[in-house]
């Protein structure tokens, strides 16, 4: 089996089969830039007050003045979670009283909500928040929706994996297709918040679940010329694509359910790729089907118009393989664990971000798109990289970045802080690239999709808490970058431990992962 990528390198390294695939992967990975952050609008919370009753008998400047006035990082704003009893401001405004004149406010006692709240409709007609009055003593539950997703990253990565090196990358990556369009699509009929939770859940759990099994089936069909493009401009690009995409759909469906049911509708368009996407005949080699594996080369060369040689691969190992291996004996275990910690911050760092650019100055879907712009020439920086750097000096390297982006932001004006987050973006974005293709060439065939997917579960730790870190600027403004850059700063040295796979072969069995030792990889695997 080691010698798979040899046996197969009459297929070339370019051709239609090849273009085909890497164009019809690609187009799917579109849609994941949708259902990875279109909380950002879902979730958002808009200006709101509370709601005060047409029936109040009220004059004009008390209507005015019976929200009271709150000092919030050095600005005044109207209250969001109070208002002054209106029982008593009826009373003074039938009196004739004039607030500040005659009455000092301050004295006037305060009472809750207790009408509910009126929220500006001048960005969201109606959001998840204005749905289900999401705010004040619920103002916890905006995270935790947005955490409820990461939720399902963590039990896709964690399935996925599993479940793409036993039945095969193909059934998996179109179930999960399937799977995505109907978790969607009831969630924009969800009757409760609750409702809207556990549906969220299943999308998280699909969405991974597409996005690793195409990103691995990807990497195992392509040659190797057209992996390192697929991997960098082919799926993280296309992501890019449907993340801009995202907040120009928002803007014209500002309806939180109608803009749900749009997203949903666009997963229909890829079910009949089927008929037109292979399985990796790398998995069906290391599964012993080698009869389906010649099939689909034979194929191939056909579409390439070369001619197919008697094909000659060695043996498919007869070990099944699960997710404990990539952590059963001490090497890989070490390795493992240094990718887990890599991958939990990079997460928190680039979810951060994205999912902050609601919070930022100016206007929201204009921040999401320019937060998605900032993606594309980070993509293009990675490709030319990956091809001639080593990947562990360029991964510390871009997170020490992102990580000293975090923590200047702190030190310059806000508004200033928009163009300086975007180059963390950048920096963690391009971390996003590496790491994922690196965690890739690390892990052999048998074991590939589990050990991205465990990585990636691990991730998902990272994006459960993103929301939360994000939440913790409403108490200090500086506190989620200083957490966030820490932990990015620390990955960057951990990094360095990782074994470097620049310009080496993909390894196919676990032997061969156990060759690895500290911070070398062998140069010649046998």
């Amino acid at each position: 089996m080691g010698d798979y990528d040899d046996v197969t390198a009459f297929l070339g390294q370019k051709g239609p089969y090849f273009y085909r695939t890497f164009f019809l992967l690609n187009t799917i990975f579109i849609s994941t830039g949708f259902f990875g952050l279109f909380i950002v609008f879902v979730g958002a919370t808009p200006t709101h007050h509370c709601f005060i009753p047409d029936s109040g008998n009220l004059s004009e400047a008390w209507r005015k003045a019976i929200i009271p006035i709150k000092v919030v990082n050095g600005q005044e704003e109207e209250s969001k979670c109070s208002r002054y009893r209106l029982d008593v401001v009826r009373n003074l405004s039938a009196l004739g009283y004039i607030p500040g004149r005659d009455v000092n406010l301050t004295g006037v006692e305060q009472e809750c909500c207790v009408d509910g709240w009126s929220y500006s409709k001048d960005i969201y007609q109606s959001t998840i928040v204005t749905e289900w009055d999401l705010v004040c003593d619920n103002e916890w539950k905006t995270p935790f929706a947005s955490s409820t997703l990461f939720m399902g990253f963590l039990i896709g990565s964690l399935l996925s994996g599993q479940l793409s090196d036993r039945f095969g990358r193909k059934k998996v990556l179109f179930g999960s297709l399937v799977a995505q369009l109907i978790s969607v699509l009831i969630q924009a009929f969800s009757p409760s918040w609750e409702v809207f939770c556990i549906m969220f859940t299943f999308v998280g759990a699909s969405q991974i679940s597409l996005y690793i099994s195409a990103f691995v089936l990807g990497t195992e069909v392509l040659s190797k010329s057209m992996r390192e493009v697929f991997t960098t401009l082919g799926a993280f690009l296309h992501y890019c694509i449907g993340y801009m995409t995202l907040p120009w759909i928002a803007y014209a469906m500002r309806e939180w359910r109608t803009l749900l049911i749009i997203l949903s509708s666009v997963t229909v368009v890829y079910i009949p790729l089927w008929w037109f996407i292979p399985e990796s005949p790398r998995w069906l080699y290391s599964q012993g089907r080698v009869e389906e594996a010649e099939a689909i080369l034979r194929d191939a060369a056909r579409r390439n118009r070369v001619t197919a040689p008697e094909l000659d691969v060695a043996s498919a190992p007869k070990n099944k393989y699960s997710m404990i291996d990539v952590l059963k004996t001490n090497n890989i275990r070490c390795v493992t664990l240094m990718c887990l910690f890599l991958w939990m911050a990079v997460n928190i760092g680039y979810y951060g971000l994205s999912l902050n650019t609601s919070n930022l100055s100016g206007d929201p879907y204009v921040n999401c798109f320019l937060s998605a712009l900032t993606e594309v020439p980070a993509y293009v920086v990675s490709t030319a990289l990956l091809r001639n750097c080593q990947r562990r000096p360029l991964l510390s390297a871009f997170l020490l970045i992102g990580g000293g982006m975090l923590f200047l932001i702190q030190l310059i004006p806000e508004s200033a802080a928009i163009a300086v987050e975007m180059v963390g973006k950048f920096a963690f974005t391009i971390s996003f690239t590496v790491v994922y293709i690196y965690t890739a060439e690390i892990y052999p065939t048998v074991v590939r999709s589990a050990g991205v997917g465990i990585c990636s579960s691990a991730a998902r730790i990272g994006t459960i808490a993103a929301p939360y870190i994000i939440y913790l600027g409403s108490i200090n403004k500086y506190l989620p970058y200083i957490i966030m850059g820490s932990m990015t700063v620390a990955s960057s040295a951990v990094n360095l431990f990782l074994p470097e796979t620049f310009r080496k072969e993909l390894p196919e069995t676990v032997e061969q992962m156990q060759q690895c030792k500290g911070r070398r990889y062998p140069s010649n695997i046998k």
